[in-house]
């Protein structure tokens, strides 16, 4: 069985201006927490925000949530010293935004050549430019920190000037295709935001959609979002229950070195007991906390 990664169910996006919510954070159930230090930020802010990001992380409390920073862009005034920062910050994960091709992951890694091994770095799919290359961007995960994708449906919006209907019509196969070149050079992925955040049934419908489509959990604006979300991409009773006879299954004497049993009258693969334990297994880290 492959590695199991932590949970990353909710990945709660927060201006890293903004001292009353990353103190707020520190008590919200979500799996991650990105400190933003590109769109949510003003041009004339992003020093300060900079400098808000890494005191955050130094004073730390956020307990078993995964912290990560999004930096602006190479190609900003400010995206090499954010990286720069970044490096030595302690945080888990770096998020750079924009990323188009291989050559922009070899430039991030460089960028980040003196951070700690256990830095990962995410990179954001939202260009036209990245969607014909996100297998080979994938790849580079073999060769650097690359660990994650996470979708910015927004900005791929306003590229292709495609409408963002709660169908997201026009980018499904791209969620497909980005899905798939992440399972294939074993990165995770996490789905784009949704921007409705009032209303909770519409940004559970697409949250589904986003199970459905293979992604480990999705990125979120706010707090109201991290229930839901959570909810959705944690395996239910009815899905451990069968997993769980499915490993117990393989267990028994009489079916040892089986490629294929019957569990509750259906047939089932070695590729099933595979499923099962990577789904007991994040359930397991769920309730571990």
């Amino acid at each position: 069985m492959s590695k199991i990664e932590r949970p990353r169910r909710s990945a709660l996006y927060l201006p890293a201006t903004n001292a009353k919510a990353l103190a707020k954070a520190r008590t919200l159930p979500a799996d991650v927490v990105i400190l933003d230090l590109e769109d949510a930020v003003a041009p004339e802010h992003k020093e300060a925000a900079r400098a808000a990001a890494l005191a955050a992380v130094a004073e730390g409390g956020f307990g078993r949530r995964e912290l990560a920073i999004r930096a602006n862009g190479l190609d900003t005034p400010w995206g090499a010293d954010d990286l720069a920062a970044i490096a030595l910050s302690g945080a888990d994960a770096v998020l750079v935004p924009k990323v188009s091709s291989p050559a922009d992951i070899d430039a991030c890694q460089a960028a980040l050549s003196a951070a700690p091994d256990s830095l990962q770095l995410w990179a954001m799919i939202e260009t036209c430019a990245c969607l014909p290359q996100l297998d080979a961007i994938a790849a580079k995960a073999r060769s650097t920190r690359l660990s994650l994708f996470v979708m910015g449906t927004n900005d791929l919006a306003k590229e292709m000037r495609a409408r963002l209907t709660p169908e997201r019509t026009p980018f499904l196969p791209f969620l497909s295709l980005a899905v798939a070149a992440a399972r294939a050079h074993g990165v995770a992925i996490l789905d784009g935001v949704c921007n409705e955040f009032r209303d909770i049934d519409l940004f559970r419908a697409e949250a589904e959609q986003g199970l459905l489509y293979g992604f480990d959990g999705k990125s979120l604006i706010h707090p109201n979002q991290i229930d839901p979300c959570n909810a959705v991409f944690s395996p239910s009773e009815d899905e451990l229950a069968w997993a769980r006879a499915v490993i117990a299954g393989f267990a028994l004497p009489e079916n040892q070195g089986k490629g294929a049993i019957q569990v509750e009258g259906k047939m089932v693969e070695l590729l099933h007991l595979e499923q099962a334990q990577r789904l007991v297994a994040v359930a397991e880290q769920i309730a571990a906390g």
